[in-house]
């Protein structure tokens, strides 16, 4: 059997104004399984990530490669989950592409050649490395995305959480990030209201519905079930970690 990456059992919680955001949610990830997360906006999904990297602790546990997600536990926590958000702009932020992504092995506490050559080996996964020495802020959109992917590949997670991550993009660069996507090995977690990006990637889906997973399993029997065909109805809300 695969071992769990991501074990969360009976988690709750309300936000301050007494919303009840989570009202007991299980849920289990496998080693290299690759889930889609779907449901409305205000379902529920947004604050369940931000629990999976302890920027919300509410009742329950909740539990990443064993380790229950604390205060104590967060800098163990973020080495294992990477995040690409939805907007690129969020994660690129020093003077050159090559800068950018060896900032967070850096931040690791790895040794700057060490850290270089892990920047220099994400560029190349994602075919950026002729990119590095430019401006991120001159990059298409699909260049950024690909580069912010690096950024998150080269801190080496077991995990990946992806918000939307084919928003902003043209069908050429969407398909050049879904390539890349999907030859991964890491256990990934997709927000999306894009069905056609979710059946790229994700045999398995699970449903939010008013703070609970109302469904978990094959991705078109969710689909079929909860009438859930590309959602349009109203923007995606971005993840924050502000």
């Amino acid at each position: 059997m695969p071992e769990a990456v991501i074990e969360v059992s009976n988690l709750r919680y309300r936000y301050p104004d007494g919303t009840a955001a989570l009202k007991g949610v299980d849920f289990h990830l496998d080693a290299g399984e690759t889930v889609a997360v779907l449901g409305a906006n205000g379902s529920g999904k947004t604050t369940f990530l931000l629990h999976l990297l302890g920027l919300l602790l509410g009742e329950g546990d909740v539990r990443i490669r064993g380790v229950r997600v604390e205060k104590k536990s967060l800098k163990v926590i973020r080495s294992k989950i990477g995040v690409l958000f939805q907007d690129s702009d969020d994660q690129l932020f020093m003077p050159t592409v090559e800068e950018d992504v060896t900032f967070g092995p850096l931040n690791l506490g790895l040794a700057p050649e060490e850290a270089r050559q892990r920047a220099r080996q994400a560029l190349e996964m994602v075919g950026m490395e002729q990119e590095a020495a430019r401006a991120p802020y001159h990059l298409s959109a699909g260049q950024k995305r690909r580069v912010a992917l690096a950024g998150v590949l080269a801190m080496d997670p077991e995990i990946i959480l992806l918000d939307e991550p084919a928003t902003f993009l043209d069908p050429p660069s969407r398909t050049a990030l879904m390539t890349i996507l999907a030859q991964l090995p890491q256990a990934k977690l997709i927000v999306t209201h894009d069905i056609d990006l979710a059946r790229e990637l994700a045999t398995r889906a699970v449903f939010f519905e008013e703070g609970r997973i109302a469904g978990d399993g094959d991705l078109e029997e969710i689909v079929e079930r909860f009438h859930w065909h590309n959602s349009r109805t109203a923007p995606p809300r971005p993840l924050s970690l502000g």
